[in-house]
C-alpha cells in the first residue's frame, strides 16, 4: 500500500463505551477530528468530575489538523473541547446550535474568544485539506445534528453520528437517508455507524408517539405537572410548552442548564414559546395547581439538581405535594439507575405520582434500533463497516447486522479505542495501537488522579481511615505524646475502645524496637502491623496513616 492514496482512522474514544466520542482521520499532511466528547464517571470513580480522551495523538500532529467537525451538541460529543482547545487552535465546524452550546462551554473555561467557529447547514460541503466533508441532517434527541459524508483520497466514508430514522417526524426533524444514499452511490468505502441500540429490534418510538402520550397526561392531570428531561432536548421542550399552552398551564423553569439551553434555542429560532405560556417560579406559586407546569433539571438524579432539591424538600421556592405528577421524560443512564430510583422513592413518599420510561411511553430514544440500522446499511452499501458509539457488545451485534446486510464478515471490523485502521487500494491494514487510556478530571486537576489514587479512595470509602499520632523528642528520642489513634469511617470508637487500646500497645512495642531517628522505618512498621492486627481481629483493612512528629 506504500505510495497509494490512503486514510487512517484513529479512534480515541467511543468504541467500547458510551461516551468519549472522538476520532481522528489522517491522510497525507491533513488531519480532521470528528467530535470531542467526555464521559461521566460511574460510582467506582470516587470524586472524579468527568472523564476525557487522551489527546496526545492529536497534539503530536497538530500541524496537520485542519478542523474539528462536530456532529451534534451532546456532552459525549462536545464536552471535552475545553481540554483540547487549551492546546489547539483548530476551527470548529458544526450547526449554529451545536456551536452555540460548544461556545458556552468554552466560555466557561475562558476559551471562547480564542476559538474559531464556522457554522454549517444541511447540505453544506467544507474542504479541509485532503478531506471534503458534506453535512446531512439526522433525527436525534437534539436539534440540528448531522451525519457526515467524508470524501478522502482513499474513498468515501459515511459517519452517521448519533441518529434514528423517524418514520413520521415532527417539525421536519428527519434523517435525510436519500441524500446519504446519493452521496454513497454506488456504495461507500466505509460506514461508521451508531451502535447504541443494536440490541433492540424494530424501530425506536417516534417523537410523535411521545407527544401523544404526554398529551394524555397533560389532559388528565388535575394537579401540578413537573417534567424533567435532558437539557439539550429542545424538541421535547417545545412539546411541553405547546401542551401546557393547549391545556391552560404556564411553564416555569428551574435549573441552570435548562435556562442556558432554552435561551440559546430561542435566540436561534429553534424554540418557540407560545404567548402567555411561561411564568416565573414566583408567579407559579400564585396559580391554581391545574394551571402549573414546571420544567426542571435532574433527569439522572444529580444531587444538586432542581428535581433532587424538590425530592428532598430543599428547593427554596417549590415543594412537592400530594396530587403532583412528576414526569421523567428521559432514559436512565446505567450508572445513574440507583440515584434515579432513590429519587423516585422520595417523590412517592411526598405524595407525587411519578411516571417514567419503564411504566409509560414518555421517552423515545434518539438512537436507531436494529431495523433502522439495517436501513442505513442498505442506503450506504459499504464495502467496509466499523461500528462506533457503543459498548463492546453493541459493536459486536451491530457488526453481525452489517454482515446480514451483505458486508463480508472479514470487512465488518470490531475495533476498540486506540486501534488505528488504514484504508488504501480497497484493502485494510491494522496499525500499531496508540495510547488512549482515560484521563480523569478532578476539580482543576487533569490527569493527576490515576489508578493508585482511585484505589486509595476506594479503600477509604470501603474500609475507613486510622490515623496514628506520635510526638518524639528529637534530642532524647523519647516519646513525648501518644500514641494517639483517631479513626474516621472505620469503627465506632466507644464500642471498640478495647481494640484501639490494643492497637496503641502494638505501636508502643514497635516504637521501642526501632532505633531513634528512623521515622520512615517506624511509620512503615506501624502501618504493616496495624493492618495485620485489624484484619485478624475485625476482618477489616482500613487505610493506616502514621504521623511521627519530631520536636
Amino acid at each position: 500500500m506504500t505510495g497509494s492514496p490512503a486514510v487512517t482512522l484513529y479512534p480515541l474514544g467511543g468504541l467500547g463505551e458510551i461516551g468519549l466520542n472522538c476520532m481522528a482521520l489522517v491522510s497525507g499532511d491533513s488531519m480532521i477530528v470528528v467530535d470531542c466528547g467526555l464521559m461521566f464517571p460511574d460510582d467506582s470513580l470516587f470524586g472524579i468530575d468527568v472523564v476525557i480522551p487522551r489527546f496526545d495523538f492529536i497534539l503530536q500532529n497538530r500541524d496537520k489538523l485542519k478542523g474539528i467537525v462536530l456532529t451534534h451538541g451532546h456532552e459525549d460529543h462536545i464536552g471535552a473541547l475545553p481540554w483540547l482547545m487549551r492546546s489547539c487552535d483548530a476551527p470548529l465546524y458544526g450547526s449554529n446550535f451545536t456551536l452555540a452550546l460548544a461556545g458556552k462551554k468554552l466560555e466557561e473555561h475562558g476559551l471562547k474568544e480564542f476559538t474559531t467557529r464556522v457554522p454549517v447547514a444541511a447540505g453544506d460541503v467544507v474542504t479541509l485539506g485532503d478531506f471534503k466533508v458534506t453535512f446531512f441532517p439526522v433525527c436525534h434527541s437534539i436539534v440540528h445534528g448531522f451525519a457526515l459524508g467524508i470524501e478522502t483520497p482513499a474513498g468515501r466514508i459515511v459517519h452517521t453520528g448519533d441518529f434514528k430514522i423517524d418514520r413520521n417526524p415532527l417539525d421536519g426533524h428527519a434523517t435525510d437517508l436519500e441524500a446519504i444514499r446519493r452521496f454513497a452511490r454506488p456504495g461507500a468505502m466505509l460506514l461508521l455507524s451508531d451502535s447504541t441500540n443494536a440490541e433492540r429490534e424494530g424501530f425506536a418510538l417516534t417523537e410523535r408517539e411521545i407527544k401523544a402520550a404526554l398529551g394524555d397526561i397533560f389532559a388528565s392531570a388535575s394537579g401540578r405537572i413537573v417534567v424533567t428531561l435532558f437539557s439539550s432536548h429542545i424538541q421535547r421542550m417545545q412539546e411541553i410548552y405547546d401542551l401546557a399552552h393547549a391545556t391552560g398551564r404556564k411553564v416555569a423553569v428551574s435549573g441552570k442548564s435548562l435556562f442556558t439551553n432554552i435561551e440559546i434555542a430561542r435566540e436561534l429560532g429553534h424554540l418557540r414559546v407560545p404567548p402567555g405560556a411561561e411564568a416565573t417560579l414566583e408567579e407559579l406559586a400564585r396559580l391554581p395547581d391545574e394551571q402549573v407546569a414546571l420544567l426542571v433539571t435532574g433527569s439522572q438524579g444529580e444531587p444538586l439538581s432542581a428535581l433532587s432539591r424538590l425530592a428532598y424538600g430543599e428547593h427554596r421556592q417549590v415543594k412537592i405535594q400530594k396530587g403532583d405528577t412528576v414526569i421523567l421524560s428521559s432514559r436512565f443512564i446505567p450508572g445513574n439507575i440507583r440515584a434515579i430510583t432513590r429519587l423516585i422513592n422520595r417523590l412517592y413518599k411526598l405524595g407525587a405520582e411519578v411516571l417514567y420510561e419503564r411504566v409509560q411511553a414518555i421517552h423515545a430514544s434518539g438512537h436507531a434500533h436494529a431495523e433502522e440500522l439495517r436501513l442505513m446499511l442498505d442506503a450506504v452499501a459499504p464495502k467496509f463497516f466499523i461500528p462506533v458509539h457503543g459498548e463492546y457488545r453493541h459493536l459486536v451485534k451491530h457488526a453481525r447486522i452489517a454482515v446480514s446486510r451483505g458486508v463480508a464478515p472479514e470487512r465488518a471490523l470490531v475495533i476498540e479505542d486506540g486501534q488505528p485502521v488504514t484504508f488504501a487500494d480497497g484493502v485494510i491494514r491494522l496499525e500499531d495501537a496508540i495510547p488512549v487510556e482515560h484521563i480523569y478530571v478532578d476539580g482543576k486537576g487533569v490527569g493527576d488522579v490515576g489508578v493508585t489514587v482511585l484505589k486509595e479512595r476506594q479503600l477509604l470509602a470501603g474500609e475507613g481511615l486510622v490515623i496514628v499520632v506520635l510526638v518524639v523528642d528529637e534530642k532524647s528520642g523519647e516519646l513525648t505524646f501518644g500514641p494517639n489513634i483517631l479513626s474516621k469511617g472505620f469503627v465506632f470508637e466507644q464500642h471498640y475502645s478495647h481494640v484501639l487500646e490494643d492497637a496503641k500497645c502494638i505501636v508502643l512495642d514497635i516504637f521501642e524496637n526501632v532505633p531513634p531517628g528512623q521515622s520512615d522505618l517506624l511509620k512503615e512498621r506501624i502501618r504493616s502491623a496495624l493492618r495485620r492486627f485489624f484484619r485478624k481481629i475485625l476482618e477489616r483493612d482500613p487505610v493506616v496513616v502514621p504521623l511521627v512528629i519530631t520536636l
